[in-house]
């Protein structure tokens, strides 16, 4: 490996995770790899309670053709309630003694959430508004038929449950043909080859999250994150042992990232930077030269890029997508990404880790070691959805692309240019990918509102209009707009925000 000048490299993985986590997979892959190789007869499997490669031991056809036909139904593609739906949920109640049990008060005071703020924004409606609720707090718009998954995904899981040959655990790091095909995917937009052992699956971007900043978790270390940025990156980092440090976002910029104030946050304890791109909640794309100015001045200060790109490919304005990978020769880039949101599938729970670094940095600094260490206990992504991964990457159509970028560029226009008739509002950047984009909320407008999180409380009572606050993102005072609904919804729901304004207004 060739050294470019740069500061020592200021991360490793988390060692304690390696020397504790003695795990059944942990065990069971040492073992595997101690067999004789040049013994001709089969192993044979006593160690984990899986017994599904054997004809015996096959599941039921009735319970693959339930998970077919759900899938095929297109009514479960979405996030699920956060205690799960509520038909597949039931629970006697006993006679029992006072329980000697309660939850962890710190982690209920100190979990600001997207789901946690929405749910109070759905029980402030009014219940007598017979109006049906537009959902604008969540980039969830598979509820809407313009945003509807292809048929060739549905029917690649459907035959995945259905061929019987995935319903076993998977191995701790994803199934080889579904990791291989990630690999494959994304090196069509770099400059090098990855391969299937660059590649871990999860289930979904969340975890992905809550992966690495477990790996990265020493004592001391701190992070960078981007604000306004995806708060779910904020709740894990309160849970480990990572202090949160924040870089500005420059909405007069086209929310670029502020060097100078990475550079001044950063010390001989900063172990990483998050990027979003497209942005979560911003709705900018950058561009290939900030990009390159991030890379470079993350390797002048030792740390390494994260970079989430749940949205890759979801740029419909005049920047293109250019994955951060690209610069993996100059700093070591660590790719997130999923099924989610570019096929219209968060329900799912489909994603990846990659490690973009044809230099090799993570193997060296131990990350690599510690990454496959919290796999072996943590869960994994159903098998069947991995069986189908490959068909779905490889096979998707181009039309299925380009509509929803159709779609989501006429909806996020029209957003834009009726957001210029609401006084109080302010889009300072027009959304060129993603699902949102973050609107300033001006409060000298509008008598009886005292903040962001008022106004959208408020809004939902008075108009069952739901918006993110921009609190929730980082940024006080703003909202946080999603855009990915039908055409006629956005429509009617900004004609409610405009007549919520009008009656808020002061007068002059």
């Amino acid at each position: 490996m060739e050294q470019v000048g740069h500061k020592k490299w200021g991360f490793q993985g988390n060692q304690e995770l390696n020397a504790s986590s003695i795990s059944v997979r942990g065990v069971l892959n040492q073992l595997m790899a101690n067999r004789n190789k040049d013994d001709e007869r089969s192993t044979i499997p006593l160690g984990r309670a899986d017994p599904t490669m054997f004809p015996s031991y096959q599941t039921t056809s009735s319970a693959a053709d339930a998970v077919a036909d759900a899938v095929q139904s297109f009514k479960f593609n979405s996030y699920p309630p956060t205690v799960g739906v509520a038909d597949a949920r039931s629970m006697e109640q006993l006679g029992h003694k006072k329980w000697g049990f309660q939850g962890n008060q710190e982690l209920n005071a100190s979990s600001i959430s997207v789901r946690g703020v929405l749910n109070q924004l759905m029980a402030n409606r009014n219940k007598d508004d017979e109006r049906s609720t537009i959902p604008l707090g969540r980039a969830d718009p598979t509820m809407f038929p313009s945003y509807q998954t292809t048929s060739s995904a549905a029917d690649a899981v459907a035959d995945a449950v259905q061929s019987f040959k995935f319903n076993s655990y998977p191995p701790t790091v994803g199934v080889a043909d579904a990791r291989r095909a990630v690999a494959e995917h994304l090196s069509k937009d770099l400059p090098y080859q990855l391969s299937a052992d660059d590649v871990y699956l999860t289930v979904g971007c969340t975890q992905a999250i809550e992966i690495v900043v477990s790996v990265l978790a020493c004592p001391g270390a701190n992070i960078l994150l981007p604000r306004p940025g995806y708060p779910q990156y904020e709740a894990r980092v309160g849970c480990s042992n990572l202090e949160a440090r924040h870089f500005d976002l420059l909405p007069e910029k086209g929310w670029e990232v502020d060097i100078d104030s990475v550079e001044a946050l950063v010390d001989e304890n900063t172990v990483a930077m998050v990027i979003i791109n497209p942005s979560n909640p911003c709705g900018n794309v950058f561009t290939y030269q900030h990009l390159k100015k991030i890379a470079e001045t993350a390797r002048k200060l030792g740390i390494f890029v994260i970079s989430d790109e749940v949205y890759g490919h979801l740029a419909f304005g005049s920047n293109p997508f250019v994955p951060m990978g690209v610069f993996g020769s100059i700093v070591p880039v660590l790719t997130l990404g999923s099924l989610s949101k570019r096929w219209i599938v968060p329900g799912w729970r489909l994603g990846w880790i990659v490690t973009t670094d044809p230099n090799g940095i993570f193997k060296e600094s131990g990350f690599v070691e510690s990454l496959r260490s919290y796999l072996d206990i943590t869960s994994d992504p159903p098998t069947v959805l991995q069986g189908a991964l490959t068909r779905i990457l490889e096979k998707t159509e181009e039309d299925f692309y380009s509509k929803i970028l159709n779609i989501l560029r006429e909806d996020a226009n029209l957003l834009y240019e009726r957001i210029k008739e609401i006084p109080c509002l302010t889009c300072p950047h027009k959304p060129e990918g993603s699902m949102a984009v973050m609107v300033k909320l001006n409060l000298s407008l509008l008598e009886g509102v005292t903040d962001d999180l008022d106004f959208c409380m408020k809004l939902a009572k008075e108009e069952s209009v739901i918006v993110l606050p921009g609190i929730t993102v980082g940024l006080k005072n703003w909202l946080r707009i999603s855009f990915a609904i039908e055409h006629s919804s956005l429509e009617d729901a900004l004609g409610r925000i405009k007549a919520f304004y009008f009656r808020h207004a002061k007068n002059k």
